[in-house]
């Protein structure tokens, strides 16, 4: 459906923000200020404030993109949504969090969760691979672009189709620059859970 040569103008925003723009097969945007996605737990607050470029899918598929950015403030944040609607999504990618870069995804089926642990590798340059099928969906990440540990498995809601694409945030301020490239929309892999490949 896309390739390495993509046409970010068939996407759709959600949240547009104030400063963005394409550079060929490139995405560059800059955040506005206290933009976020989380749903109630822990905090009792609703956010749907963050900016995502979404990708409109005919039902199950695979996604990934590269995402380079450098993080320097509490909760900045920068990687992959994906989106049935308001109440049932995940965002997966780079965060700053207790002073340091890990890698995360918030799970949310009307109330969110948090799954973090501390990234170990160049968490300034990474790429996020994405797939569901059936009401399950699959999270991979990778350094290299070669080799795609899993990051989560999880079930995820059942739509006609989703909004899929590069998502990014920062909460306690504005003005995080990220770069996106590499995005590929297609048919769910096929793939063994535990082939890397």
């Amino acid at each position: 459906m896309t390739d390495g040569a993509t046409d970010w103008g068939r996407a759709r925003w959600h949240n547009e923000p104030a400063s963005w723009r394409s550079e060929g097969p490139s995405l560059l945007v800059t955040t506005d200020a206290e933009t976020d996605f989380w749903r109630e737990t822990h905090y009792g607050f609703v956010r749907d404030s963050g900016h995502a470029l979404l990708f409109e899918t005919a039902g199950d598929f695979t996604a990934s993109l590269r995402v380079r950015a450098r993080y320097e403030h509490l909760y900045d944040q920068a990687g992959i949504m994906v989106r049935a609607d308001a109440s049932n999504w995940i965002k997966a990618g780079i965060e700053l969090s207790d002073g340091r870069l890990h890698l995360g995804s918030v799970l949310t089926a009307g109330r969110s969760d948090w799954a973090t642990f501390p990234f170990e590798g160049n968490g300034e340059d990474i790429r996020l691979r994405v797939t569901v099928r059936a009401g399950v969906l699959r999270l991979q990440a990778s350094t290299d672009g070669i080799r795609w540990p899993l990051m989560r498995l999880c079930p995820f809601a059942v739509a006609p189709g989703y909004g899929v694409g590069p998502m990014c945030c920062s909460p306690g301020r504005a003005g995080l620059e990220v770069r996106f490239d590499g995005f590929t929309l297609g048919p769910p892999t096929g793939k063994d859970l535990h082939d890397l490949s």
